[in-house]
């Protein structure tokens, strides 16, 4: 970013659709103990944390580990059970794609990359911190360590590129969205799974919903993805409520966490959110949860 950017055009600047923001103060977060302060653009309704720290502080190894508040599991020690949802995306991937150059961007230790191989694509990832990239390297993957708008991607090169509770981590939109377009090749798929703050469940939540974190700094719905996506020729365009792989998928990865036999009455909470999700009310879904697939044309 330039050094002589004011901080307050910074949001306006990074606009990815047509650049009439009207952004307004929508309120500091009360989720945790993060009290993040909340944009949104009365234009076009994307949502933006801003100010925003700086990426390099919030992906260190602790971020990857589970050490952090605003982190997930080590994905290392329940990749035998995450593959379940890996392969069953991976099958609904096959209907629009099953094989060519296969790009997973925040790829982490490669789990997903491994699955990706296994189908026969041709695995390749991009992860902003060196110490997941290195296990990654380790594990034969081509990885480009940094952050995505700095990675030397060939253009017209993956034939898949997926982001997987990413995009909303993803500093300047405008250029990202852009750069998605020209290094996807023609009949191209790109999968982004984020949450989708047109849903009951974000908007009922208000300040109190929990995709409120540090390293979250853009927030989207369905409607404003489908937008950006049209007008950089994505022809057709598919929104999975909820999650693109069946039920049985996700209860047998969630067995990775349980640690005695009592954790199976999970499965009910479980069941009931995935039920809820296909669902809408009032032109609304039910859920904030989507997968959105889009092919480039």
């Amino acid at each position: 970013m330039p050094l002589d950017l004011s901080r307050s055009e910074i949001i306006y600047k990074e606009c990815p659709l047509e650049g009439n923001c009207d952004w307004v103060p929508l309120y500091e977060s009360s989720f945790g103990d993060f009290h993040l302060p909340i944009q949104v653009c009365k234009t076009c309704g994307l949502q933006a944390q801003f100010p925003r720290p700086e990426p390099e502080s919030l992906y260190t190894e602790e971020y990857y580990t589970g050490k952090e508040g605003f982190t997930y599991r080590d994905e290392r020690e329940t990749e035998k059970f995450d593959r379940y949802v890996w392969f069953a995306r991976l099958k609904n991937i096959s209907k629009f794609k099953s094989s060519g150059n296969f790009l997973d961007i925040g790829c982490s230790f490669g789990g997903f990359l491994q699955c990706a191989k296994e189908k026969g694509f041709v695995p390749f990832g991009v992860e902003i911190s060196p110490y997941s990239a290195k296990i990654a390297k380790e594990r034969g993957f081509t990885v480009w360590e940094g952050q995505f708008l700095d990675a030397d991607l060939p253009e017209n090169f993956f034939d898949v590129i997926t982001l997987i509770e990413v995009i909303e981590h993803l500093e300047n939109p405008k250029l990202v969205f852009d750069k998605l377009s020209r290094i996807l090749r023609p009949g191209g798929l790109l999968l982004i799974q984020t949450a989708n703050f047109e849903g009951w469940q974000a908007i009922e939540a208000g300040s109190k919903y929990h995709y409120y974190l540090p390293g979250h700094v853009y927030y989207y719905s369905e409607k404003n993805l489908r937008k950006i996506l049209a007008n950089r020729s994505f022809r057709r365009q598919i929104t999975y409520l909820g999650v693109d792989f069946p039920l049985s998928a996700k209860l047998l990865k969630s067995r990775g966490s349980f640690v005695s036999w009592k954790d199976y009455w999970k499965w009910f909470r479980i069941a009931l959110y995935h039920w809820k999700s296909k669902f809408s009310k009032q032109g609304r879904p039910l859920t904030s949860s989507m997968v959105h697939y889009a092919i480039k044309k």
